[in-house]
């Protein structure tokens, strides 16, 4: 960051500072007991984040026909609103009082109820209970997990069958709480085919929400799913939100899981982190979702009886895994990755509309890479606003992540429609730099020349006004 004068660090809000925000963190699998969360709540609230998505686990709450105990998920939930969080909650998996399938998987992960009726019936009243126990601290209501998965919905995905899912849970998590709100969805795939079909077979009778999965190393695909999704519903008669519900990568090689067969690390992970967030945000969904809080076993299709051996490194907190119980074991250790996302947490700590902000691209001879700024083509941007009037821009090159670390390069732009003081954020280590005149010009009028100033493989986001 030559040509920069450092000038402060951004100083990290807790999550109860936070009233209103778009970002999220998963702490999924406690129904399956995969960590515990003693050892995160604190180190979550510490992020300043907003939204912290959590498994419902019928299998875990019913044990006996009948009988629910929410104990287990009264501690979570009531831990995680104690400090701030706002939890939402996906329903979901199966349960061996009810399905002979649900028997031979770990967790009953991925066995849907809908074979016969007495297993339907028994999922709609664990659904009611649910949602009228938790009323008044749960709102969101997200059906199933990644349905169109053949290991998260046995023994094969079908659209017609998760859409009358969907309708038939919906329908319940209403009556249950007028104040609910029913997410749909959880795709990881990145086709329109599977929504679309959903969608025909009227799978957004109940719908507010509508949520997507996202694991690739290409932040733009994320960005058109958003705005494909968004004018899908619409098409469909239902302007809904549109969330997106994990997304992740891990710190090492090795691990099981989403991506394990691309060469990665703690730094992949965190730039990875940096360009999904910020380009789901400047999508504008209503909040994005990173997978997930703490490295943790991983394996789907795990055989019920015994301990899962492999372990997914996704986590913005460490730990050792055992592989021969299959749990973590010793103290969490914050990753680098932990605090580019408590970077962007202070940064995103109130509502963010996403907002087009007038610039042009320039590029001019530069002392970085070819002797020239980037290309505009391989530019990433956008701007973002906040209600107090404050304006930001973020951009960066758009990178091949797994062939090219350590980018260092400068773009040239023009700017108009912003004022107040202007900073320069580097989220990856929270530096503030302010800017000297040989960068920025400022031309009057609220147009500012932005020369040969600094471009990485990850957002960087100059600031306007009390942004």
């Amino acid at each position: 960051m030559e040509r920069l004068k450092r000038i402060g660090k951004l100083e990290p809000r807790h999550s109860l500072d936070v009233k209103e925000s778009p970002m999220g963190l998963g702490m999924e699998k406690l129904d399956r007991d995969a960590f515990d969360p003693e050892k995160v709540y604190d180190k979550v609230a510490a992020l300043g984040v907003k939204w912290i998505r959590i498994q419902s686990g019928w299998q875990k709450t019913e044990r006996e026909e009948g009988v629910y105990d929410f104990a287990w998920l009264d501690s979570q939930v009531d831990n995680l609103i104690s400090r701030g969080l706002t939890p939402w909650l996906c329903l979901c998996y199966g349960n061996t009082l009810y399905d002979d399938v649900a028997k031979q998987y770990f967790g009953s992960v991925g066995c849907p109820p809908i074979r016969d009726e007495r297993a339907y019936n028994a999922w709609l009243k664990y659904v009611g209970e649910t949602v009228k126990h938790f009323a008044g601290r749960i709102q969101y209501y997200e059906v199933w997990n990644e349905p169109e998965g053949t290991w998260t919905w046995r023994p094969g995905p079908n659209a017609n069958e998760y859409a009358e899912f969907c309708i038939k849970t919906g329908k319940v998590i209403k009556e249950s709480d007028a104040n609910a709100k029913v997410m749909v969805g959880s795709h990881y795939q990145d086709s329109l085919v599977v929504f679309n079909n959903e969608f025909a077979a009227g799978m957004l009778e109940y719908a507010d929400a509508v949520t997507y999965h996202t694991y690739h190393y290409d932040e733009t695909m994320s960005m058109q799913r958003a705005l494909a999704l968004k004018a899908l519903t619409k098409h469909y008669g239902k302007d809904i939100e549109v969330v997106q519900g994990e997304m992740g990568s891990q710190s090492k090689s090795g691990g099981n899981g989403a991506l394990n067969w691309i060469r990665t690390n703690q730094d992949m992970q965190t730039k990875y982190l940096l360009r999904h967030v910020v380009a789901e945000v400047m999508s504008g969904v209503k909040f994005t979702s990173y997978f997930s809080c703490v490295d943790m076993a991983e394996n789907l299709d795990a055989k019920a009886g015994g301990p899962i051996t492999t372990c997914g490194y996704f986590g913005l907190l460490g730990a050792e895994f055992d592989r021969n119980t299959g749990t973590l074991v010793g103290d969490y250790y914050e990753k680098p990755s932990y605090y580019a996302f408590q970077n962007l947490c202070k940064l995103f700590d109130e509502k963010i509309t996403p907002e087009y902000i007038p610039v042009i691209f320039s590029p001019r001879g530069s002392l970085r890479i070819n002797g020239a700024d980037c290309a505009t083509r391989d530019i990433i941007w956008g701007g973002l606003s906040k209600a107090n009037g404050g304006k930001a821009f973020a951009y960066w090159n758009s990178t091949n992540m797994i062939t090219c670390q350590g980018f260092d390069g400068t773009v040239t732009f023009e700017i108009s429609g912003v004022s107040g003081p202007v900073r320069l954020i580097d989220p990856m280590d929270g530096s503030i730099y302010e800017l000297g005149h040989d960068i920025m010009k400022d031309a009057g009028n609220g147009l500012y020349l932005f020369e040969n100033i600094p471009c990485k493989d990850y957002p960087l986001i100059l600031t306007f006004g009390e942004f």
